[in-house]
């Protein structure tokens, strides 16, 4: 059983390890609309600021990975799943010139799984 709120597919892995390379330590933030749509943007770690209304849901290879509070609202019951498919990225995200761009699936937990994240009060 896999409850972590967010993992990463190994392509989204691989480019995440290259950005690295290139960046040093990195950040995600699951975007909630605007310009680049809803997409995971990737930012040298403390370049965006997060705040009370970002919720922290885990880390994808080493990098730690926020979401805005009123979009975690509707994805809770969710295990986001990060990939990366060729194509262009989000202007602000550090993919943008890769070639290759994340992209965020996401799957329902199993009401095993949604009982282990929250279990009923008896």
């Amino acid at each position: 059983m896999d409850t972590r709120k967010v993992i990463a597919t190994d392509q989204a892995l691989a480019l995440i390890k290259k950005l690295q390379g290139l960046h040093g330590p990195l950040m995600f933030h699951q975007s909630g609309g605007c310009c680049d749509g809803s997409a995971p943007m990737c930012y040298p770690a403390g370049e965006f600021r997060v705040g009370g209304q970002d919720v922290l849901l885990g880390e994808i290879g080493e990098c730690q990975f926020y979401i805005g509070a009123a979009q975690y609202e509707y994805w809770k019951h969710t295990q986001l799943v990060i990939d990366a498919v060729p194509g262009r990225g989000g202007g602000f995200s550090l993919d943008a010139s890769e070639r290759v761009r994340f992209i965020t699936r996401s799957r329902p937990f199993t009401d095993e799984e949604s009982a282990a994240l929250w279990p009923l009060e008896s």
